[in-house]
């Protein structure tokens, strides 16, 4: 199947349960390049996802002026060389559909003298970048968006003094973009988060050589503080996104069938879907891997069966399965006491309104789900019955809807279904593998 991906799908009811080897992380992937952007000399990097996301990525450190090659391995994950220095953009900077683009990004254009304006698709322009122009301008650059919230955003970078920043929610995006920043800083900058969230950068500035400081509070306030200074050349590697083999997780949870994801990244800020899935009953082996990266890789295997659920989900754990917590919400609602999410908002401004598009997504399908302003709660005791799902141009609701096909009672026809490629092109080709039955309406 194409890497573009079909816009319309119809998933039936079948039995999935095998191995499957998902693409590389995208957080890891992203960071690949913009760090080894940053080391000034030939970097090489490997395992990286062969997303629309991660396109978007290399187009925009190509237009500051990176040498960025790719090629696919033999398994279809990009390996090759990102070369800096970066300079002043010579164009826009089209980020797609990427918003960890976007907000990494900026931090990075932000120390460098001169001008940027960094945009993207319909769907990122409506993402809110406030809280990246507000650290960023308190170290002094020069940002303005539109209608002072959304892209296209205009960034006159250099000239950046360090700060002590304290972010009233725990993102790692935020973090990022502060930090590499900070990277270009005439002093030390240090980002306090309520909680800890993804490290990914920090960990790989710390195998790029960074000096690199992080405290963790007894009331769990985070601290990561940066000191200026030359990276390292190091090779970089991404492990397989724990994002993905959550659906294939989630499917053997609710259906009692047992499902492998080799190779995948293991980081507690990561693994929080599996760690749900647990807690509602699952049984999963997970067998460390060694490798020569700076993130934890593990094997995973999930075997289903009666989920309990009843859980309430909130703080960290939220934080650490945000991304996964449309999918969750099916098993949620395939376990017997269901599951309530709460601390959530940030699904709110994700690539849709998850909130509202995982609600209108599964309620398609005759599951019914209370929407908070905060996240939701699902009823257990349900099962999703064939209908049609508008994927609101969210890859994650997408896939979602094609899993509750899967495990449910008739099929799910999915428009939308070419979101799917920015993260994950070869959904339906490991859907397929895994025993799954997809028809291609376009």
């Amino acid at each position: 199947m194409s890497h573009a991906g079909p816009d319309r799908v119809r998933v039936h009811p079948a039995t999935l349960a095998g191995t499957v080897r998902v693409p590389g992380d995208k957080s890891v992937s992203h960071r690949c390049l913009l760090l080894g952007s940053l080391v000034g000399e030939e970097v090489t990097v490997r395992g990286l996802a062969p997303s629309g996301d991660v396109a978007s990525t290399a187009g925009a450190l190509r237009t500051l002026g990176a040498t960025v090659e790719l090629s696919p391995d033999d398994e279809g994950r990009l390996e090759g060389r990102v070369v800096g220095p970066l300079r002043e953009a010579t164009d826009v900077i089209d980020c797609g559909n990427s918003g960890t683009s976007l907000r990494l990004l900026a931090g990075v254009v932000a120390g460098i003298d001169g001008l940027a304006v960094l945009t993207g698709d319909a769907s990122l322009r409506r993402r809110p970048v406030g809280r990246v122009v507000r650290p960023l301008t308190a170290m002094g650059a020069h940002l303005h968006a539109r209608g002072d919230d959304v892209p296209p955003l205009v960034v006159r970078g250099g000239d950046l003094r360090g700060i002590t920043y304290e972010q009233p929610h725990a993102s790692a995006q935020v973090k990022s973009c502060v930090l590499l920043a900070g990277l270009r800083a005439d002093g030390p900058t240090t980002v306090v988060s309520p909680m800890p969230s993804r490290d990914h950068t920090e960990r790989m500035l710390r195998h790029l050589g960074a000096t690199l400081d992080v405290a963790i509070a007894d009331d769990g306030t985070e601290r990561v503080t940066i000191t200026p200074g030359p990276l390292v050349a190091a090779p970089l590697h991404a492990p397989r996104d724990p994002s993905s083999a959550a659906f294939w997780q989630v499917a053997a949870a609710v259906a009692g069938t047992t499902i492998s994801t080799p190779g995948v990244l293991d980081g507690e800020t990561r693994n929080g879907a599996l760690r749900v899935l647990q807690e509602m009953g699952a049984d999963a082996t997970v067998t460390p891997v060694d490798t020569d990266g700076s993130e934890p890789v593990a094997d995973v295997t999930v075997t289903g069966g009666d989920l309990r659920g009843g859980l309430t989900l909130g703080g960290r754990l939220v934080v650490d399965a945000l991304d996964e917590l449309p999918v969750l919400a099916l098993a949620g609602a395939m376990s017997a006491e269901g599951l309530e999410v709460t601390d959530a908002a940030e699904l709110r401004v994700k690539e849709s309104d998850r909130v509202a598009t995982t609600v209108a997504a599964l309620g398609a399908l005759g599951v019914t789900l209370q929407a908070r302003s905060d996240g939701y709660r699902v009823e257990g005791g349900q099962r999703p019955r064939g209908g049609r799902v508008d994927a609101a141009g969210d890859h994650r609701i997408a896939m979602t809807a094609a899993i509750a096909g899967a495990v449910g009672d008739a099929p799910v026809e999915i428009s939308g279904f070419a979101a799917v490629a920015t993260s994950y092109p070869t959904f339906l080709d490991d859907l397929t593998a895994l025993g799954g039955r997809v028809e291609l309406l376009d």
